[in-house]
This record gives C-alpha cells, structure tokens and sequence, in this order.
C-alpha cells in the first residue's frame, strides 16, 4: 500500500505543477483577479496535500499493523479530488455552484489527518 501512496503522490505532485503553471500562464488574461486567487487557493491544498500523502506513505510502512494511516490516505485523496477539483472547475466553468461542493473536501481532508494523528497517538 506504501507503493500506491507514493505512486498517487507522485503523480499528484507532477499534476499540481502543471496546473500551478496552467493557472499562471494560461489563465492570467482569461480570468478575473478573484478566481486567479481561488485557483492558487486549489493549487497550494493540492501541494499540500501531496506531500501529506509522501506522509501516509511513510506512515504505511512505519505503522503496517494499523489501517489508519491507509484510511488517511483515501482521505486526502478524495479530499484533495473535491477540494482541489471543484475549486478548480468552478474557476474553468464560471459554475459558482461548485462552491457548495468545496467544503466536503475539506471536511475528508480534516478527517484524514484525524486519522494519521489518531494512527501516531496509538502507535506501540
């Protein structure tokens, strides 16, 4: 599970750069100021978030005998996925209703860290 973890961060990592660039380049005369600043918002929690996924990696291999830091992984992922992803639809479509989405993510990402803490506290 170590392996999937660092490939999917990985993988992030190399996608949070480019739309990072996307969003500089591409999208500086496309958009206004206000979503230009909601599409950095998206790209540094997708920063975040991959390196917190490095994290579970680790987290995997020092902690195998507990499935939290498993669970904390998916978390982020999924968290990071509507998080991230609505935010940065919402900016693409002009879909204002996206927003409402947004805080689903974030409430998967706050569990996931939840759960790496709890897997740290219960560690033996």
């Amino acid at each position: 599970m170590d392996r999937i973890f660092l490939l999917i961060a990985s993988l992030s990592g190399g996608l949070a750069v480019a739309l990072g660039a996307f969003g500089a380049h591409a999208l500086q005369d496309r958009v206004t100021a206000e979503r230009l600043v909601t599409w950095e918002t998206a790209n540094r929690y997708h920063f975040y978030h991959t390196l917190a996924l490095l994290a579970v990696a680790w987290a995997v291999t020092r902690l195998p005998e507990s499935g939290l830091p498993v669970s904390a992984g998916w978390l982020m992922l999924v968290g990071t996925l509507i998080f991230s992803g609505s935010l940065y639809l919402l900016v693409l479509s002009g879909r204002g209703w996206l927003g409402a989405i947004t805080p689903i993510g974030g409430l998967a990402l706050i569990a996931g860290w939840l759960c790496l803490a709890l897997a740290a506290w219960s560690a033996r």
